[in-house]
């Protein structure tokens, strides 16, 4: 069976062919139908255009109103209007301009309803073409009525009440299901639609829409037939961008003469490989040599990021639209794109911006053979392009779920777990229980990212019934697909605090902040100071000086080596520290408060990767020290105030601070790796913590240092 949202998205797409309904129109009124065309992001947006006497046309913008685009989008079968747009935002039509100077009310049930100029009378260019964005929510109940506007189809409504994919009966036990008979309902009876005139590009769109970026042949015979025929190209971001082909010839029994039932076969990408019963096994790892996603809360959405030169860039979103979303998406292993990111809406990247000006025809295997311009420049990481892509019907949500929670986005975490041969729910032991194992439950439930993980659950009590322990040992490395992926103990628990008060809890929120370190600044502020023991008393008791420091004496000298680092939040939440003000730790020397015990850690390799000195810096401030234009500062450390960093802001830790240093007073001369690592306990969790270690080469000869090639987002070398 398919997911209700996914099998929601499917219904609308095949029964609403070009998201195209037919007016419903009282008597006297023109009857029209409306479509949303163009250069389009979303299936709910685009540009207007009305099929009237056998001919389609577009709107003129004079006059077009909020309220003209709520008629509109309620004529599709959305709920409401979001907004309009003039000016052909999404690219200019073609043929008759139908409508200018449209006036409405908002309770007109067809656009034909509003006063308007009349059909064909317009001076309009079509640089004035009218758009709008609907809510995506579907009318309850809505019926799409299909009159399709193509040879042979003119003035014939099509109305069906329903669509599944049926599974086979030798993939009926397989998750992801991967074949199955498409059927439509039609007078109450559903029926198959005959493959006379399928074609492959019709089921690519298909199987992209269910989350699979290929497709296979299949045929079977089998009575009782739809009388239509459907007609794709194969570039459609989904099937709501194809046209109803032709009638299909029928025999009296309602069989399809000439052809067999249509059944889609498609091929999963690689992290949802599918198996007999129990779905897939290993976890999801997407590491594409040119193209990755970052940035993402959900399986198959993120920031675009490609390769190029060794370097890691993102996607400017000038003409950034559905087919090159697709493109990525099917690139990835996922299916088409359900929507094309504009405006960094999954944070913004760091580095080059390797595209821009994207044009991609849907039919390319990767996003880096589509033609771009080259020589476009000035795009910022403001304008980075993102996506979300389809993705199979796995089920995960049904084997996890949160109890005890104020709100569907927090609780204990319940497990489904096989107990004396029966499926029963059970809690995760808390032991090494933390944010990584947090972010995949999230994940999991499609809740987004972690808020918090908890070790201790009392005040959540859920049925009591459920207290029992059925995982253990949890480790998880955050790119697992579902719980069971991470390492645990199997069916043999070890859990010595317990379940109840001590199973384990978390909390997930929609947005998350990404912490990036400037290693430009880092790189351009790195030298060497001899400093005193003396004078190093307060940073001693902290811990920051290396171990040889504690039987040092007073009047020697230790050699640091000091630089600046500017720290910045390029996420989409604000980076709060995860321990609440009573909980601060208080340092009488540097009389201050610690938020996190351990904000980064500084280590200075050889180039093997052994640690030959190392420092760290706790949060004694944590606040916005400048922030971009347009943006207030919401954190400062005076008074005991709230510690934090606010999206847009960075914190700067300036190299003439104490502990912000590595000692390498025992360091011998030679070539090394110096390397800093943001949360690097991970206790706050990050949308992005692949971009919290920056690398750099460093040459130190006894008595001057080096610092160069400095690197966000390398490999770490543990």
């Amino acid at each position: 069976m398919l997911r209700p949202f996914a099998f929601h998205y499917f219904l609308l797409a095949l029964l609403c062919m070009w998201v195209l309904c037919k007016a419903q129109s009282e008597p006297g009124t023109s009857a029209i139908q409306l479509r949303l065309a163009g250069d389009k992001r979303k299936h709910y947006e685009g540009r207007v255009e009305v099929f009237y006497n056998g001919e389609w046309g577009t709107v003129c913008d004079d006059d077009f109103s909020i309220y003209a685009a709520q008629v509109v989008c309620r004529e599709l079968g959305f709920v409401d209007a979001e907004s309009w747009l003039p000016s052909a935002k999404y690219g200019q039509g073609e043929g008759r301009i139908w409508l200018d100077n449209v006036h409405c009310t908002g309770g007109e049930k067809s656009l034909a309803q509003c006063d308007s100029n009349g059909f064909g009378v317009s001076d309009c260019k079509h640089s004035e073409d009218v758009g709008v964005v609907c809510n995506q929510k579907r009318i309850p109940g809505f019926k799409f009525i299909r009159n399709q506007g193509s040879p042979g189809h003119d003035g014939f409504n099509v109305q069906v009440e329903d669509v599944r994919i049926r599974a086979t009966y030798s993939h009926r036990k397989r998750i992801p299901i991967t074949e199955g008979f498409l059927e439509v309902k039609d007078g109450g009876k559903w029926r198959q639609i005959c493959s006379e005139e399928w074609t492959e590009m019709n089921t690519r769109v298909i199987c992209g829409m269910y989350g699979f970026p290929g497709e296979k042949r299949f045929n079977r015979r089998k009575k009782n037939y739809w009388g239509f025929s459907v007609n794709c190209t194969g570039n459609e971001a989904n099937l709501s961008d194809c046209k109803l082909g032709n009638d299909i010839d029928q025999k009296g029994n309602n069989t399809c003469g000439k052809g067999m039932p249509v059944v889609i076969s498609c091929v999963p990408g690689r992290a949802f490989a599918p198996s007999v019963s129990v779905g897939f096994r290993k976890a999801y790892r997407v590491e594409q040599p040119l193209v990755r996603l970052r940035g993402g809360a959900m399986i198959g959405e993120g920031r675009v990021e490609v390769l190029k030169n060794g370097e890691w860039g993102t996607v400017c979103d000038d003409n950034w639209d559905l087919k090159a979303a697709t493109v990525v998406c099917r690139e990835l292993g996922f299916g088409s794109a359900k929507e094309a990111l504009t405006g960094a809406r999954l944070g913004q990247g760091i580095g080059p911006v390797h595209m821009n000006e994207v044009q991609c025809s849907g039919f390319e295997k990767s996003l880096t053979e589509c033609h771009f311009n080259r020589e476009s420049l000035g795009c910022s990481h403001e304008e980075d392009a993102a996506v979300r892509c389809n993705i199979p019907a796995m089920g995960f949500q049904n084997r996890l779920r949160l109890s005890g929670g104020r709100n569907p986005y927090e609780g204990r975490v319940q497990v489904l777990a096989e107990r004396n041969g029966s499926l029963v729910w059970g809690t995760v032991c808390s032991d090494s229980w933390g944010t990584m194992e947090a972010m995949v439950v999230c994940r999991q439930l499609g809740l987004g990212f972690a808020s918090h993980a908890f070790q201790e659950t009392w005040y959540w009590e859920g049925d009591s019934s459920s207290d029992a322990v059925v995982m253990s040992g949890v480790r998880c490395s955050g790119t697992e697909l579902t719980l069971d992926q991470c390492l645990h103990h199997g069916k043999h628990i070890d859990c010595p605090k317990g379940g109840g008060r001590f199973a384990a809890g978390v909390s997930c929120t929609q947005t998350a902040p990404d912490l990036v370190l400037n290693a430009q600044v880092v790189e351009q502020t790195t030298y060497l100071e001899d400093r005193p023991m003396y004078a190093l008393q307060c940073a001693h008791e902290e811990n920051c000086l290396s171990s040889s420091a504690y039987t040092a004496d007073s009047t020697s000298y230790r050699r640091l080596l000091r630089f600046s680092s500017q720290i910045h939040n390029n996420g989409q939440s604000d980076f709060r520290p995860r321990a609440a003000h009573h909980s601060w730790v208080w340092h009488e020397c540097h009389r201050h408060y610690h938020s996190m015990e351990v904000f980064t850690h500084y280590d200075l390799m050889s180039l093997n990767g052994t640690k030959v000195a190392e420092g760290h810096k706790a949060s004694f401030c944590l606040e916005d020290s400048h922030c971009d234009e347009g943006i207030q500062k919401r954190y400062e450390c005076a008074n005991f105030g709230a510690q934090g960093i606010t999206v847009g802001c960075w914190d700067t830790y300036r190299h003439d601070i104490d502990c912000q240093w590595i000692d390498i007073t025992d360091v011998k001369p030679g070539d090394y790796i110096f390397r800093v690592v943001i949360n690097p306990n991970y206790e706050v969790a990050e949308s992005d913590f692949t971009n919290n270690v920056m690398t750099c080469s460093s040459r130190y000869d006894g008595q001057r240092i080096w610092t160069y090639n400095c690197r966000i987002g390398e490999t770490i070398i543990s």
